[in-house]
């Protein structure tokens, strides 16, 4: 069920998996569906404490070419992946995963593995050397799930706190 308009669903790769009655991946694009998708990466992204500041922020990266990418199911948003294209000299071009979530309730239903499928379908399709994402180092659980999916360690992110960046 690929949702790039060029790229045909790999018919084998959905025969393997079972095939939920009732679902739809589709990019958010409008503002009250960004607002139904704020519960849902909240459970990623604890630190948005209010609805209005995560309007804001996607509204700042969307001016980067954020989008995101949700699963529906039953008329209620229940994953997402938040994405970009990028480009630099480490990767060449590659498709950047910010985000990605599947509610409590939903994990163990191959919706992570379906929306990763998806993205490695859009980055094919635009001509990615790759796939890119982060995930903490205390983070097993989703370490072991990205490897089951294919992706493998490349790097060590290192960062610093700056602290107060309003000034």
């Amino acid at each position: 069920m690929s949702l790039h308009p060029n790229i045909a669903p790999d018919s084998a790769a959905l025969a393997e998996e079972p095939a939920p009655a009732d679902y739809l991946l589709r990019h958010l694009n409008a503002e009250s569906e960004w607002r139904a998708s704020f519960s849902v990466m909240q459970e990623l992204r604890p630190m948005l404490h209010s609805e209005e500041d995560y309007l804001a922020r996607l509204q700042r990266q969307r001016q980067q070419h954020y989008q995101l990418l949700a699963v529906w199911q039953h008329g209620e948003i229940i994953a997402l992946a938040g994405y970009r294209l990028q480009e630099n000299l480490i990767y060449g071009r590659f498709l950047y995963v910010d985000d990605l979530v599947v509610t409590g309730r939903c994990r163990g239903g191959q919706w992570g593995a379906r929306l990763l499928q998806e993205l490695e379908d859009i980055a094919r399709f635009e001509r990615c050397e790759k796939l890119v994402l982060d995930t903490g180092l205390s983070n097993a659980l989703a370490q072991r799930f990205y490897f089951r999916q294919g992706l493998l360690t490349g790097a060590i992110r290192f960062s610093k706190v700056l602290g107060d960046t309003s000034v």
